[in-house]
């Protein structure tokens, strides 16, 4: 397994810088929404949307995704306030209470709440094909990614007591408390280097990163609430060794769509 997670890793990885820094605006947009289709069809999944309004639902919202790119529609204030009040209020609360996962109406709402701000946010962060545009995006893509390995290790390592048991067993708290030691570590060094173009002293980044840890992790225990609601093990099976999509990019879509609604609403 570990080898062909590896092996998985070093095709896409390649694959992601090579379209980060190397496409040109349009087919940026066509490979970030890739990425989003795909979990989004792995989530209609987990909710047990039938085939026939899985498959109106994700044509419709590619429509809507080719729409905003050809109208140049971009995130407004009251959007962006409303991502705030997904992450930061909502999706607390939600695992907190460990709601039933929706259906109907609610869960085409919240698929859409959850993936279009973070391929609006894929756009926002690399608005031209510029390699400063794609250094801001890939650190914070990078924030994640540090603070899901620092986890994982610190968990295993010095792992007592549980986060949140009923949803993710693996999870630790000591878990977390590495991932903030590493992400303000990699805050730091992505300042020093000046990838982020972001008009914040270091201490305000370094407040900044707190609670985009903490995003990150709430985005992995939804996701893991869907799957243990669903009863299935993976979102998918099309990234071997990794599972699904949406696995892999579940923290990610929260730390995106949460930064970009910041960075928007407070002029950063």
């Amino acid at each position: 397994m570990l080898i062909t997670r590896i092996l998985t890793a070093l095709v896409l990885l390649p694959l992601m810088l090579a379209a980060l820094f190397l496409f040109p605006a349009a087919a940026w947009a066509g490979f970030s929404w890739l990425i989003v289709i795909l979990a989004l069809w792995e989530y209609t999944r987990m909710v047990r949307m039938p085939l026939p309004q899985q498959a109106c639902y994700l044509a419709l919202s590619s429509l809507l995704a080719a729409a905003a790119w050809f109208g140049h529609w971009r995130m407004q204030g009251f959007e962006h306030a409303a991502v705030l009040a997904l992450w930061l209020l909502l999706v607390p609360a939600w695992l907190a209470k460990r709601w039933a996962i929706p259906s109907g109406a609610s869960a085409w709402l919240l698929g859409w709440a959850l993936m279009l701000p973070a391929w609006f946010a894929f756009l926002e962060w690399r608005p031209n094909a510029s390699a400063h545009d794609a250094l801001a995006l890939l650190a914070v893509m990078g924030l994640v990614w540090v603070a899901d390995i620092a986890a994982y290790f610190s968990g295993k390592a010095f792992g007592r007591r549980k986060l949140a048991p009923a949803i993710s067993p693996g999870k630790s708290w000591e878990g977390v408390y590495g991932a903030v030691v590493c992400v303000a570590l990699y805050v730091a060094l992505v300042d020093h280097f000046g990838w982020l173009d972001i008009k914040l002293p270091l201490w305000g980044l370094l407040l900044l990163a707190l609670p985009l840890t903490a995003v990150s992790v709430c985005g992995d225990l939804l996701e893991s609430w869907f799957k243990r609601s669903a009863g299935v093990k993976d979102s998918s099976r099309l990234l071997p060794g990794h599972g699904g999509v949406y696995d892999r990019i579940d923290s990610l879509i929260a730390v995106l769509a949460v930064s970009n609604a910041l960075r928007a609403l407070g002029g950063m």
